[in-house]
């Protein structure tokens, strides 16, 4: 049999929907319950849906409305970085198209107003595979918007860690060693996030994504995934970065300060040159820094500042169709 049938996601398909996550092709720590399920219950409207071919599972969507969305689209949970359709490595092109088919006309009888998906870029992917994004252009969606993320390759030889940051980086690193900043992982996430929110609110006047209870909790439930890695002078913190190890390929920059009293001990780039180490060790095979782009503007000091860690932008995309009426 071809057919595919949906279900809605319910609370007793928790252990089941984790289980296909760390399994799957293209599935990150944000797609699994525990991490979605920290949002507050108002924030979003879970409409996440489950396919089964011949009763196995096929793919699964994490999915949502958000209250205020007049147009009830339904897009890939706000709650997660990126998701998509998550399917297994193995899924054929002939699957996909079912899925998808299966997906449009679920949506359209159930009355969302259209369908949003942001994809996950391809280095977290354990096969490497454009089958949705062809399949979804094929049947109509359109790219809303295609930011770009700095990643780079891993490598367990530090010397080729270092040749790859920017002559000006290598300096910065060799400085820091010189002056003595100390590099270590760290559970004072308090100190960090007061460095964060300062500087975002100092130079963007915006707070962090998470509240400082929402990334205790996340840092609680998820040991061993999520980290902070800290740079210290005089046993004073005076730089971090949050580590979310995504997926078993690619960790994730997802927060990254410091505090501009200490800029010139350089304490971001040995703390990168540190992390890049322990991570190609860990077995992992890319780092991303995180998007500098927003709504496809790039923010130039930020692709330099990435840059000079000898990343390049990949494309995170986001698609979208809106139903006739």
């Amino acid at each position: 049999m071809d057919k595919i049938q949906i279900t809605q996601f319910t609370p007793e398909n928790a252990t089941e929907w984790d289980a296909f996550i760390e399994s799957s092709n293209n599935g990150t720590l944000f797609n699994q319950r525990t991490f979605l399920n920290y949002h507050p219950a108002d924030r979003f409207i879970d409409k996440s849906l489950l396919f089964y071919k011949d009763g196995r599972l096929l793919a699964i969507l994490p999915a949502a409305l958000r209250p205020t969305d007049e147009q009830k689209i339904l897009r890939s949970h706000a709650g997660a970085s990126y998701g998509g359709i998550i399917v297994r490595p193995d899924t054929s092109l002939r699957d996909t198209e079912r899925v998808i088919k299966s997906l449009l006309t679920y949506s359209k009888k159930a009355g969302f107003g259209g369908i949003e998906l942001t994809v996950p870029p391809l280095v977290y992917l354990r096969r490497p595979s454009n089958y949705y994004e062809f399949l979804l252009y094929q049947h109509g969606f359109r790219y809303r918007k295609r930011e770009l993320t700095a990643v780079c390759k891993l490598h367990h030889d530090a010397e080729f860690a270092l040749n790859q940051f920017t002559a000006e980086s290598r300096r910065a690193v060799r400085r820091a060693i010189k002056l003595g900043v100390e590099v270590k992982w760290s559970e004072d996430y308090a100190t960090f996030y007061e460095i964060l929110a300062s500087n975002l609110q100092l130079r963007h006047g915006v707070t962090p994504t998470h509240s400082l209870k929402e990334l205790l909790w996340l840092a609680d439930h998820f040991p061993e995934k999520i980290h902070l890695l800290a740079s210290f002078s005089a046993g004073q913190m005076c730089a971090g970065t949050v580590f979310f190890e995504a997926c078993p390929r690619t960790t994730l920059a997802f927060y990254i300060s410091h505090n501009p009293e200490f800029q010139k001990l350089r304490p971001l780039n040995i703390l990168f040159y540190e992390a890049f180490q322990h991570y190609a060790a860990k077995g992992f095979e890319y780092f991303d820094f995180g998007t500098f782009t927003n709504n496809m503007e790039v923010n130039w000091g930020l692709s330099r500042f990435k840059e000079g860690y000898g990343t390049q932008g990949i494309f995170r995309d986001t698609l979208l169709r809106v139903f006739d009426e």
